[in-house]
């Protein structure tokens, strides 16, 4: 709302000043007939051009004709028969150019009014002679120019100053980089069409009209003979999308927008899961559709906001998301992996999650960034702890578990896990989550340091006996039957077995053994009731119990936070214990649900 008050005071003062400099200056009508005539023809001719102007690169650069033809009657004519020009031009491009807002007619005539003037004022001032060009005055008609020049800039770039919220400095090089030259050559044919009007108005007039028409034509062509050859230099021809050339530049340019500016600037790096394995199953020129294919899931999903998406290299895809902070970035990247798991492409049935997934690392920007090389390489690095975690996972740079100091038994627990990897990835994936909700959850536990060490290693292992579970089994997509149930309940004997195995690990064999028994006493292996339990198993229950309910699978509705909570509350003090249920509540409320709120406030 306060931008669009600034913008809107701008424009309106911009407006009032043009328009009363126009009435003490100009005038609405021609003198006599021939004076009708001749600027009836300068204002068709003037409308010809605004409708043919000449394109240059790079892109939205235009070689200003109608600006020629405004130079060329202050110098012939003199200033009020140059308003008087603009004025009917103005009012003609006003109807004909509808579906431009009316206010920037408005502000485009006063911008143009003031240049003209002050172009005007400057040549007459400088010893300039209306009515003839010479050689003599070449000096006048180069001071002319520099006022009409500097309003012209100082004005727009005060405009894109305020819209677009960058630094004076950076929008006035942005403006001038490129435009001198412009400028310059419109004043070299504002002397032309000058001389032309001297000797044969009208004739001189159609013919200047006619070239520039006709450069138009030729400049249109090769600005699209350009275009093509500059496009093909920064697509990647399999994808279509941007390739890693035009991405690393594009960013280098917002990097240098941001350090002037109070904007935020996420990146994301994904992976596309298991590639190789794709491709070693199904062949070289299907893994070039499916790339082909994710590139355009990217694509449609990044169209409804001003997110730029390349093919980075190989398997790798970047994302770069304006005016997002990193927990939005997340939320759109999670939001839009869930939908890429549930689409369907053939082959990917062969893949350990069944479908098609990637990993991805979330960096936002800030100032400490020296360079656009750096910022991808964080991305990039969080992009490769996501896969460490299991793949098919979104982790934010900065957000790494801290272990409390227990990397050595943790290193040594996870080499064991690492068998499930092979076998069940989910059941790796969620015993990860799992360990990573009992590092956090430790830290708001009234427990001692001894006791967080033995929940955290706890979580990490406790389902370590379903490698005993046959595969067929626990990789089941329909309901177990009975005798398959009493199998996969098995588990927790079977990993109480294998810890076992190694004493220094025997306070972590009760979280394996017990973390399914219930607080009314209905669970197992045992039946054990409330506090017969103990404390850490009956907190790792809850944990675990969370997770199961949140856990993301293919083609299937997965429960949110906020109803994930609502179950652990309907069965607190059945199946949870309910001081730590209470607790734990508490925890993803202001951990979990209040990023949610963040997230979705833009996406």
């Amino acid at each position: 709302m306060e931008f669009m008050a600034k913008k809107n005071i701008y424009v309106t003062c911009v407006s009032i000043l043009g328009i009363v400099m126009f009435l003490l200056h100009g005038d609405f009508s021609f003198v006599s007939l021939s004076e009708w005539v001749l600027g009836f023809a300068l204002i068709g001719a003037t409308l010809i051009l605004i409708h043919f102007q000449i394109q240059l690169p790079p892109e939205g650069n235009f070689l200003s004709m109608d600006s020629a033809i405004y130079l060329a009657c202050i110098f012939v004519f003199g200033i009020k028969v140059t308003l008087v020009v603009l004025f009917f031009s103005s009012l003609v491009n006003f109807f004909y150019e509808r579906e431009t807002k009316w206010w920037k007619h408005i502000f485009n005539f006063s911008t143009y009014t003031l240049m003209i003037i002050g172009g005007g004022y400057t040549f007459i001032l400088t010893g300039g002679s209306i009515g003839v060009i010479h050689q003599e005055l070449l000096f006048s008609y180069l001071l002319a120019m520099v006022p009409y020049f500097l309003v012209n800039v100082i004005l727009i770039g005060f405009f894109f100053w305020i819209a677009k919220k960058q630094s004076l400095l950076t929008v006035f090089k942005g403006m001038i980089a490129g435009t001198v030259e412009t400028y310059i050559s419109t004043l070299l044919l504002s002397l032309v069409l000058g001389f032309l009007l001297q000797s044969s108005p009208f004739f001189g007039l159609a013919l200047f009209v006619g070239i520039a028409v006709l450069l138009s034509f030729i400049f249109r062509q090769h600005f699209k003979l350009y275009q093509t050859v500059r496009n093909k230099a920064n697509i990647d021809h399999l994808t279509g999308l941007k390739n890693h050339g035009y991405f690393k530049e594009v960013l280098t340019n917002k990097l240098l927008e941001l350090k002037q500016s109070q904007a935020t600037l996420s990146l994301a790096m994904l992976d596309i899961d298991d590639f190789k394995k794709y491709n070693d199953g199904n062949g070289h020129l299907k893994g070039d559709h499916l790339l082909t294919f994710f590139g355009q899931l990217l694509e449609k999903a990044c169209s409804k906001y001003e997110y730029t998406v390349a093919r980075f290299g190989g398997e790798e895809f970047v994302i770069m998301m304006p005016n997002t902070n990193q927990y939005e970035a997340a939320s759109f990247i999670d939001h839009l992996r869930k939908d890429v798991n549930d689409t369907y492409f053939e082959g990917v049935e062969l893949l350990p999650y069944g479908c098609l997934s990637y990993s991805a690392g979330i960096m936002e920007w800030n100032k400490e960034i020296l360079n656009a090389s750096e910022y991808i390489s964080h991305a990039d690095q969080a992009m490769y702890y996501a896969k460490k975690q299991g793949k098919n996972n979104t982790h934010i740079y900065g957000n790494e578990i801290d272990s409390i100091s227990i990397d050595k038994p943790m290193k040594e627990l996870e080499q064991q896990l690492n068998i499930l990897l092979a076998k069940d990835i989910y059941t790796y994936r969620h015993s990860k989550r799992v360990f990573k909700y009992a590092v956090e959850f430790s830290k708001h536990l009234d427990i001692t340091d001894h006791e967080k060490k033995v929940l955290i290693l706890g979580a990490l292992i406790h389902d370590i006996g379903k490698i005993e579970v046959p595969r067929d089994v626990i990789n089941k997509k329909g309901k177990l039957n009975a005798d398959e149930w009493e199998l996969v309940k098995k588990h927790v004997t079977w990993g109480k077995d294998i810890v076992s195995l190694n004493k220094k690990y025997q306070e972590i064999v009760p979280l394996v053994e017990l973390h399914h028994e219930r607080y009314d006493g209905k669970g197992y292996p045992h039946g054990l009731k409330e506090e017969e339990t103990p404390k850490l198993a009956r907190i790792l229950c809850i944990i675990d119990s969370f997770d199961a309910m949140t856990t993301e699978r293919p083609y299937q509705k997965t429960k949110s936070y906020r109803e994930a909570i609502t179950e652990l509350s309907v069965c607190s003090g059945t199946q949870f214990d309910p001081f730590y249920v209470e607790g734990f509540i508490d925890f993803i409320e202001n951990n979990y649900i209040e990023d949610e709120k963040k997230e979705s406030t833009t996406i």
